[in-house]
């Protein structure tokens, strides 16, 4: 059995007990829930905040498959595998894109409304690194709230399914075999729950999303600190390819110290027809890529900072002039609305963009039924590593992976329970070592270095100035608790040490792999390796320290990419 970590916290004042316990509402996390009702009696959603407050309701762009005439799940596979740089799963990325359609059809079935012609077809568009039209859309750029929308009704709808929301989960529980048990959670708030408690069940599936706030500058919103990816490492769980995070190329730039959640500019709107421009009005990915603005996001994100770089700018352009007002109405009016609050009306101005941290390629390891290596607990979403993206996302797979893996795990565990393999639990006694928490300050200390040492651009001595920093924090916990003044367990200090372990164990792994591959960028390094680094990077932590350590997997065989 692996050694396990906990956070310091409080100990459970309360107990519930559910069938399957899902951790997170967005496209996973609730598609996983309503499944588990075939199988189940008793599912329960824990979500940090509001049911309806997911990732997925900020996801502008739509959901990737081969529904329209001509186009083939081969076809969408091959784009998938040149945007993932050779280290994708052909077989993850197979089954994706194989049982996708048919996904978004259920999806459909449950009520999202996405956005047809006249004749009742599914509307679709093109986004970088397609070479077909194979992106669905809903109320223009508003597809993830649409799917949210339906999701969340159908939800609240099913007696079988309790919701329990401003819930912050803590750590796994385990059995005295080492299989998942349920978890401990803290519930904000005043109730019958509120305070860190406990939820006993058969099976846990954390569909937490991604970990963007460990930067300054993200697309994700405030409450992806890593929290599944921390969980599940510090339970004994293998997480892979931490370092390749994918830096969304165009998003507002609001100024050189805008911090927090940034406005997204969907890469639809390239897709369309938008142009990239720098100061001069000069195209700059022209010549630069044969699909120019829809390139791989990779490729448009280093493209947009080599301008910057050579001319000095903060930022570079999106120019949809061209649309006319009557477009940006009807095919944008999320991102219309979003630039005009910011005092830019895309219909007259050139949008100012530039690259901010987007979406974690890496996260917990699974395999294909969205299975870790601690039985009983599952990922799915972006808070795990199927092997379907690889170095890099392709532009909306990622909604399409969440309906997938969602649909894949609740179908093993269905088998599981049909075969008596599932029966209820008993979580052993803790027996793990507490992890002393960072100030709350240390919040911004931690993106900061991120930002400074880990972010597009990476090399030696950048990571490992980060890395020196992150380990000051840690030191500096450490020390509080010897002196019995430690930070005190709140949401606040157990969100630092959640992006305290997963900043750590990105920056690991970044400094390990010594090339330049999709999201992952060294200076120092600039070209692809396959010879050295055409595998996976899997980070555990170490039974003796608790610290992230790294380790290369086998070299990846499988057909060309």
């Amino acid at each position: 059995m692996p050694a396990t970590y906990r956070l310091t916290a409080p100990a459970p004042g309360w107990t519930a007990t559910t069938d399957v316990v899902v951790v997170g509402s967005g496209v996973a996390g609730l598609t996983a829930a309503l499944r588990a009702r075939s199988a189940f009696g008793r599912v329960m959603v824990v979500t940090k905040a509001m049911l309806d407050e997911g990732s997925t309701r900020w996801a502008q762009g739509g959901v990737a498959a081969a529904l329209g005439e001509g186009d083939t799940p081969e076809q969408h596979l091959d784009d998938t595998l040149v945007a993932g740089a050779g280290v994708c799963d052909p077989d993850a990325v197979r089954v994706m894109v194989t049982e996708g359609p048919d996904a978004v059809r259920r999806l459909i079935a449950t009520g999202a409304a996405f956005d047809t012609a006249a004749d009742g077809e599914i509307l679709l568009t093109r986004e970088g690194g397609h070479h077909r039209h194979r992106i669905a859309h809903a109320g223009g750029d508003a597809t993830g709230a649409e799917i949210s929308r339906a999701l969340v009704a159908a939800v609240r709808a099913d007696p079988g399914i309790e919701v329990v929301e401003h819930a912050l989960v803590l750590d796994l529980l385990t059995d005295a075999a080492g299989h998942a048990a349920g978890l401990t959670l803290h519930v904000m708030g005043e109730g019958r729950r509120d305070g860190v408690g406990a939820i006993r069940a058969r099976a846990v599936v954390l569909a937490t999303g991604g970990m963007g706030q460990v930067f300054s500058a993200t697309t994700n919103p405030a409450v992806s600190t890593g929290d599944g990816v921390a969980l599940a490492l510090r339970a004994g769980a293998e997480a892979a390819d931490l370092e390749f995070v994918q830096f969304h190329p165009t998003v507002l730039w609001l100024g050189p110290d805008a911090e927090g959640q940034q406005p997204l500019v969907s890469e639809a709107v390239r897709g369309e027809g938008a142009h990239l421009v720098d100061a001069d009005g000069v195209r700059f990915m022209v010549g630069q890529h044969e699909l120019a603005e829809l390139a791989p996001r990779d490729i448009v994100a280093k493209g947009i900072l080599r301008r910057m770089q050579q001319t000095g700018a903060e930022h570079m352009y999106l120019d949809g002039r061209h649309f006319g007002a009557a477009m940006w109405e009807q095919r944008f009016p999320t991102i219309l609305a979003s630039c005009r609050a910011h005092g830019i009306d895309p219909v007259t101005d050139l949008i100012p963009v530039a690259p901010a941290a987007h979406h974690a390629s890496g996260g917990v390891r699974t395999d294909r039924l969205g299975r870790t290596n601690v039985p009983g607990l599952y990922a799915c979403g972006e808070v795990a590593c199927t092997g379907v993206h690889g170095a890099n996302r392709l532009a909306s797979n990622s909604l399409l992976e969440g309906l997938v893996f969602a649909e894949r795990i609740t179908a093993d565990l269905a088998a599981r329970q049909a075969a008596g393999e599932l029966p209820e639990r008993t979580p052993a006694a803790a027996g793990t070592t507490a992890v002393p928490l960072p100030a709350p300050e240390d919040r911004a200390e931690i993106q900061r270095l991120m930002t400074a040492g880990a972010g597009v651009l990476r090399s030696a001595g950048s990571m490992a100035t980060t890395a020196a920093g992150l380990a000051t924090l840690a030191a500096q916990a450490r020390e509080r608790l010897a002196e019995e003044k430690p930070a005190d367990p709140r949401v606040e200090t157990w969100e630092a040490a959640n992006l305290l372990l997963v900043a750590t164990a990105l920056v690991a792994a970044a400094a390990l792999r010594e090339e330049t591959r999709g999201g992952h960028w060294r200076e120092d390094f600039p070209d692809r390796d396959d010879a050295r680094w055409r595998r996976h990077l899997i980070t555990t932590l170490s039974a003796a320290t608790g610290e992230p350590v790294v380790r290369q997997d086998p070299v990846i065989a499988s057909e060309e990419q």
